[in-house]
């Protein structure tokens, strides 16, 4: 014989849901007394609280092994890449000359990249240092810090400038500067005590013979020795890299060049396929003509 379950009516569900949030006999609240409730909410408040404090330590351990200025792990960058400026999307430098707007965008670009390096500044915050050798500023026990920058004045890019120049850079024209810059690397010492410069060339017999003649600042395309090492960011403030400008003067027009500019110093390798940017940097130049 099946028994039946008394059904509840709506006011004995809510008498017994208000009786289990509160039990005036027992004086439990939720099925548990103040007591209990009190050694729960001991239990948790222990638990993290012994949680919070080992990440703390953990936390606080693991920053005594970390320098403020100087990254503990830099493996990633053992070589130096170079880059270009004018910064564009996929490294193709395009100008119109006929179109002021496709090239007024680099002129901006390099007025502003290039406001540090103007003399005035240079002389008011960094040093004149002797060339040819390492501009070392060891701590010897003692933080040594800021640590100071070398000169590198924007007239030592001659033609490509941009001071006083009506051409804005060459990009009016159709002759455009673009500069070579190389990536920073803390504590690296470039050219291993030997001097270095920079060379560029067409990728392939064709792009040699569209990229015609360049000239480029400083003379050679040197770097000189005394802009480093380099000390991070935070030691060394008003340090500016030392730049190499390449003006192309006669570009064959409405054809894409491919151009390749790499780093020679002995402790730079620029032959590492698995890396392209290694010590070299590749580009795109265009100058269209109507």
């Amino acid at each position: 014989m099946v028994i039946q379950k008394e059904k509840k009516s709506c006011g004995q569900v809510v008498e017994e849901w208000k009786e289990f949030v509160w039990n005036p006999r027992t004086h439990q609240f939720m099925g548990r007394t103040g007591t209990s409730w009190a050694f729960i909410l001991l239990f948790y408040l222990v638990f993290y609280g012994f949680l919070t404090a080992m990440f703390t330590l953990t936390m606080w351990v693991m920053l005594q092994t970390v320098s403020d200025h100087t990254p503990k792990y830099q493996d990633r960058l053992a070589t130096p890449g170079l880059m270009i400026r004018p910064k564009t999307e996929n490294l193709d430098v395009i100008v119109n000359i006929s179109d002021t707007e496709s090239w007024d965008q680099h002129v901006q670009k390099l007025n502003k990249f290039l406001e540090s390096y103007n003399d005035s500044i240079q002389a008011q915050k960094n040093d004149v240092c002797r060339p040819g050798r390492y501009y070392e500023q060891p701590d010897n026990g003692v933080l040594n810090y800021p640590k100071r920058a070398c000169q590198f004045n924007r007239t030592q890019l001659g033609n490509c400038s941009g001071i006083g120049d009506p051409t804005h850079y060459g990009y009016s024209t159709g002759q455009p500067c673009v500069f070579i810059k190389m990536n920073r690397v803390i504590n690296f010492y470039a050219g291993a005590n030997q001097s270095m410069n920079v060379t560029c060339a067409g990728k392939r017999d064709e792009d040699a013979e569209n990229l015609g003649h360049f000239v480029i600042f400083p003379a050679n395309g040197n770097i000189d020795l005394m802009y480093f090492p380099y000390y991070g960011k935070k030691f060394h403030v008003n340090y500016t890299q030392p730049l190499v400008a390449v003006k192309f003067l006669n570009v064959t027009p409405n054809v894409d060049v491919n151009v390749e500019c790499r780093v020679n110093a002995a402790n730079i390798a620029t032959d590492d396929e698995r890396d392209k940017f290694a010590g070299r940097v590749a580009f795109k130049l265009r100058i269209n003509k109507t």
